[in-house]
């Protein structure tokens, strides 16, 4: 199996800190180490250098080339321009194919993550890597829901194929798509539903025959560009879309296997959820500069002294030209900051 990291977003829902030059996967948002470093020391405990590939576009290429020096040259996949994931998974197996490995099962890593087992992690890696050499499905993630988290779509289990410490490999028996609230309400309490962490599993030529017969617009600019013919050019033919455009019909019609994972995902999509891990894991140690009289579950990141006095959970965001202050709760709506921002043609701000 081959791993393939996949970044490209900006995080503008974590501004003012995650912006073009310094996305979020690359910030110290959690630790000392950056979301990227972690991801890339997780997969070295089981894969080479070699064997580990990273599609991004040009700019963040360099920023990943800084944070680890392993990072083999001709391992990265740059992306011409942003096309959303569907463009972009194809991409991913159409690079491969270019480089002789048609053949070998990848899986996209997504960056903005983090797997609280690794060990268990790596174990479900293998795992889809053996069904992947045996059959042609398309294999995704999923984790059994606490709640109903909005959002998010779900995939209903099916047929239990294998098990291995907890790890387990389902049939899909349905894909239920995130607007679909009371079908979701009504199927939680059932066992069978998993919320969809998408970890795209597939040798990439059996992708590219998926893509062929759900989206023959996409396959065609991808066996260009695995035949070796011009990236820019072809990648930018393929409309903008979403994965999900092609594996909900692939989910419905019964081709694709579930990895259910027994450990928790986290996604860092605002800093809100950034606050929630560090206090669940009690790793939140307010910096001394930070005074707070009368105040709780404040996150504070700032260089200067920040006193709080009679207020709770707030999120305080401070760089030398922008400050964040904003209810956790309300910190989804970080990114209309960003569009206003983006509208008054602010540039330096983004």
């Amino acid at each position: 199996m081959k791993a393939v990291i996949i970044c490209g977003g900006i995080g503008s829902k974590m501004w003012p800190e995650s912006r073009g030059a310094s996305p979020k996967q690359f910030l110290p948002l959690i630790s000392e180490k950056s979301l990227f470093q972690s991801n890339w020391e997780a997969l070295r405990q089981k894969f080479s250098p070699e064997e580990i590939f990273l599609q991004t576009n040009a700019q963040q290429a360099e920023i990943a080339k800084k944070q680890v020096g392993e990072i083999l040259p001709e391992n990265v996949f740059v992306e011409p321009e942003m096309r959303n994931q569907g463009p972009a998974t194809g991409f991913a197996a159409a690079s491969l194919i270019e480089r002789g490995l048609g053949d070998e099962p990848f899986m996209l890593i997504q960056t903005d993550l983090l797997r609280t087992d690794n060990k268990l992690f790596l174990t479900a890696m293998e795992m889809a890597d053996d069904l992947a050499k045996k059959e042609d499905v398309y294999i995704t993630g999923g984790m059994k829901p606490k709640q109903v988290v909005e959002g998010v779509d779900y995939i209903v289990k099916g047929e239990l194929i294998s098990e291995v410490s907890g790890v387990r490999l389902y049939r899909v028996a349905d894909y239920i798509d995130r607007s679909e609230k009371e079908k979701i309400r009504s199927m939680m309490n059932s066992n069978k539903l998993l919320l969809h962490w998408n970890h795209t599993t597939m040798t990439p030529n059996n992708l590219l025959k998926m893509y062929e017969k759900y989206r023959p617009d996409w396959s065609e600019s991808l066996r260009k560009i695995a035949r070796g013919e011009s990236i820019t050019e072809n990648y930018s033919q393929m409309p903008k879309g979403a994965i999900e455009e092609i594996t909900a019909k692939v989910y419905r019609e019964g081709g694709a296997v579930v990895m259910e994972f027994p450990f928790e995902i986290w996604d860092f999509g605002t800093w809100e959820s950034v606050a929630k891990y560090l206090m669940q894991n009690n790793l939140y140690h307010p910096d001394s500069k930070v005074i707070e009289l009368d105040s709780t579950n404040n996150l504070v990141r700032a260089n200067k002294t920040v006193a709080l006095i009679g207020v709770e959970d707030l999120v305080v965001i401070d760089r030398e030209d922008a400050l964040l202050v904003c209810k956790k709760g309300m910190s989804g709506k970080v990114g209309e900051v960003v569009d206003r921002l983006k509208a008054e043609n602010k540039t330096e701000l983004l």
